[in-house]
């Protein structure tokens, strides 16, 4: 990526340059790209778990995508059918690589 786009990738972020020359997001944890590519993950996988099981449901789980495309969801499904396919449709997002399904079924 070209200076130009890490500046106006910069700007739409809210970021400043310096962040840009190789700091990290958060606690030196991921890099400004790895962060990016990460929410999109997450927004996708979010939407995709929205799509396929209704937005109810969908409201009580919670995604975080981290470094490498490993998405951790976590919160709760009323079935164990539920949180199954939660994590099933999460896998089959692109960029996912791994998924640690931490839903509790919760009735």
């Amino acid at each position: 990526m070209g200076m130009t786009h890490k500046i106006a990738l910069a700007a739409a972020l809210g970021l400043s340059v310096a962040t840009l020359a190789g700091c990290s997001v958060a606690n030196h944890q991921e890099s400004v790209g790895e962060y990016v590519d990460g929410s999109v993950v997450t927004t996708r996988v979010k939407a995709s778990i929205a799509d396929d099981l209704g937005a109810g449901p969908a409201a009580n789980i919670n995604v975080k995508t981290i470094q490498g495309g490993i998405v951790q969801l976590s919160g709760f499904a009323k079935t164990q059918k539920e949180k199954d396919r939660a994590g099933q449709v999460a896998s089959s997002v692109h960029g996912v690589k791994e998924v640690h399904n931490n839903i509790v079924v919760a009735p």
